[in-house]
This record gives structure tokens, sequence and C-alpha cells, in this order.
């Protein structure tokens, strides 16, 4: 028997999406982001408040980047997201993260983070704080490829719990995709 809890946002696994952006003088900001996902093949959507510092810095540069979480820098990430750049606009090198820019777009990437999305803004929502972002390029650290593809198993990404209030770390493989149910009626 399953217990109602009425209207709750409990989908898991919640994404850690790390959101890269430069403020106003050109140092760069980051900030800890559950609410978001793949939209269309090319598009992420990401709900950010509109108080947030991000926001802001989105609506100026036109573009931001998205890297996730992962056991290494879990501390790092949880900093970025519990300090607001409004108050702290120097919380990145707090955080001990290592920007860099990139060629494709006005914002930064930290190089602890294995795997970034390099987005140009498609557009911004106050009504529901949704920014939808265009992929222009997606980049991954050769020492996170397996046979030159992304292997989550050397990431380690995390994820957010939001019942229990924790981290956790994606788990290992269980069964292989668009295969395992073609047992069923045969």
């Amino acid at each position: 028997m399953k217990k109602n809890f009425g209207k709750k946002n409990w989908l898991f696994p919640m994404p850690v999406l790390m959101i890269g952006t430069y403020n106003e003088d050109g140092t760069p900001n980051m900030m800890n982001a559950a609410w978001g996902g793949v939209t269309l093949e090319d598009e992420i959507t990401i709900c950010i408040d509109t108080a947030h510092r991000t926001w802001a810095n989105i609506a100026a540069r036109k573009a931001f980047t998205v890297a996730f979480g992962t056991v290494e820098t879990v501390r790092a990430c949880d900093y970025l997201g519990i300090v607001s750049g409004n108050d702290t606009p120097d919380k990145v090198a707090k955080s001990a993260f290592t920007a860099s820019k990139t060629k494709t777009v006005d914002a930064p990437v930290m190089d602890e983070l294995p795997l970034v999305l390099e987005c140009e803004l498609v557009s911004m929502n106050e009504d529901n704080c949704n920014v939808v972002g265009r992929i222009l390029n997606c980049a991954v650290e050769e020492a996170a490829l397996t046979d030159g593809k992304p292997d989550a198993a050397k990431m380690k990404p995390i994820c957010y719990d939001p019942c229990a209030h924790v981290y956790r770390v994606m788990g290992e493989a269980v069964a292989k995709a668009f295969s395992c149910g073609r047992e069923i009626g045969h």
C-alpha cells in the first residue's frame, strides 16, 4: 500500500547541476541547481530563481555552462549551492575550483568537473524561473573516457536526494538499456 504525501517534487535522481557564468566584473560564478534537465536534443532547461546572481549573469552574457557534481567535488559543489554570489562574489575562488574560459560561449568551465555543456541562451521566463540554453559543445576530460565515450563510472556523478537532503553517488549498471526489456513477451 502506498502512503499519500500530497504535492511533492520528489523525483529521483535529481541532478547536481553546476551552472557557470561570469559576473559583471569578469570573475567566475557558479551555482548548484537540482531542477533541470535535457528538454530537446540540443537544449537544456534549468529552474533558477530570478534573485540568484546566476540569473542576472545569464541575462547579461547570454551564455552559461552546465556541469555535474562528482564524488570528488561534492564539498565544493555544496558550498557553491549554499553561498550566494550576491553576497560572496569570489565564491568560486573560495571553493578551490579552477575556472577556465571556453572558446564556444562567454561562460567559465571548472577544470575539476569532468563533463561540461557549453550553452547559449535561448530564453528566460521570469514567471516560472526557467532558463533554456542551446548546447553548442560538450567537453569531457580524456581521463573520463572509455573507448572514446564518457564513462559515468570514471566520473562518479552525484545526485541530490530531496527527501533525505543528502547527495548520493550514481550507482552501478544494472542492465543493458534498450535490450533487457526484450525478454518480456517472448
